[in-house]
């Protein structure tokens, strides 16, 4: 399971080569800890028929597992930057794990926001050193980069998948049962990383009369601009798709949920592909092509009729999905010497502070309909694309 660092190749020259197990083990616990970023959106529904919410209370759910882990995961970022703290990714997923378990034992609507909350920052604290450690077993490569962001995609298909099984079976206040799989996951990782050299090196140091590698802030930040826009839709969707499609189509909740399995189930399959484009076209005009697309997409979603919508659903997850694991390297790169910094903002901060737009969405569906918010939604790619154009492809920094 060792995995020397290496300095990472230029996207179009990177070699294909087998992931690391390390990898693998990585993408596995990185679906763990999303599958639990995926269930909120899939517990609103059950939520909302249950309790008879409005679209605010619904949106403040969101807000929830989103606002504590914007303003956290800098921290933990910052934390690993100074300090190897591998034990924050099977501590981070099962916090993450227990605030779901908690969210529906209870019908007071400020201990179920409180429980989710929890969860955001057990989200928060398992992200940054993750993507460290995959960083340092992905050697540089894209795909492999690539297959650990897919994990978290899978974990997002799956949450509907499960929460939709359990709490079909056991009401909304059966939510205790979703805690095992971080349970489970967490031990593993905990005890494999314990005996894992790779997760414990230290950072490799600058050679005497080198100057230690320049951060791009001006890169960053529109990199991070670009990363919050395709948050603001993600969140956007990932809130309101289900009943939009419940809606339209005329439909329960199953169809509801089957939406959002559409969409974070094909999602994971665009950020496989995203690592694979960038290795033969470069990161960033697969970037810039993504978003560019995703225009018509988003729009298919409310324009398309019927069932033709989830066409519109699919081509969306696609484009939206694509850059995503190659926001994370994009990031370390123009900050290579705040790895666990980069991957926060990146991983975190950028994608967590678009849940904070969801109020406003719903303000919009309550003063509209839902068919009117989404729409709404389309002028954001419009916007990641033009900022993605100011892009520029940074040197590819050292793995460690």
């Amino acid at each position: 399971m060792t995995s020397p660092p290496a300095t990472a190749l230029p996207a179009a020259t990177e070699p294909r080569r087998r992931p690391d197990p390390a990898v693998w083990l990585l993408s596995a616990g990185h679906a763990v800890d999303d599958l639990y970023q995926g269930a909120v959106p899939a517990l609103i529904p059950f939520f909302v028929a249950a309790r008879h919410w409005d679209y605010a209370a619904a949106s403040g759910i969101t807000v929830a597992a989103t606002v504590l882990s914007s303003v956290v995961q800098p921290l933990f970022g910052l934390l690993t930057d100074r300090h190897r703290a591998p034990w924050l990714v099977p501590l981070g997923m099962s916090v993450a794990g227990a605030g779901i378990g908690l969210s529906g034992l209870s019908h007071y609507y400020w201990l179920t926001w409180l429980a989710i909350a929890l969860s955001g920052i057990g989200v928060a604290a398992y992200h940054p050193e993750s993507a460290r450690l995959a960083r340092v077993a992905a050697r540089g490569s894209h795909e492999s980069m690539s297959l650990f962001s897919m994990g978290g995609n899978v974990g997002f298909a799956l949450g509907p998948v499960i929460v939709g099984g359990v709490l079909g079976a056991l009401g909304t206040t059966g939510t205790l049962p979703l805690l095992a799989p971080a349970l489970i996951c967490g031990l593993i990782t905990l005890l494999v990383l314990r005996g894992a050299s790779w997760a414990r090196q230290p950072r490799a140091a600058t050679a005497p009369g080198q100057t230690p590698p320049a951060s791009d802030w001006r890169g960053f930040t529109k990199l991070t601009v670009v990363v919050v826009g395709r948050s603001i839709v993600t969140f956007g969707l990932g809130t309101f798709l289900a009943l939009l499609t419940e809606q339209r189509l005329h439909a329960g909740t199953a169809v509801g949920e089957a939406a959002l399995i559409t969409f974070y189930g094909i999602g994971a399959l665009g950020t496989l592909l995203g690592g694979r484009l960038a290795t033969r076209f470069g990161r960033v005009r697969t970037v810039r092509v993504a978003y560019f697309l995703g225009i018509p997409a988003l729009a298919a979603i409310w324009l398309l009729p019927g069932p033709a919508m989830f066409a519109g659903i699919a081509a969306s997850a696609v484009t939206l999905y694509v850059p995503f694991s190659l926001h994370v390297t994009l990031g370390q790169d123009y900050l290579p010497g705040r790895v666990g910094t980069a991957s926060g903002v990146t991983l975190g901060l950028a994608v967590s502070i678009g849940g904070v737009a969801t109020p406003l969405i719903a303000l919009i569906a309550d003063h509209s309909d839902l068919r009117t918010a989404i729409a709404a939604l389309t002028v954001v790619p419009v916007l990641c694309a033009l900022v993605g154009l100011r892009l520029r492809e940074p040197a590819p920094a050292s793995a460690a």
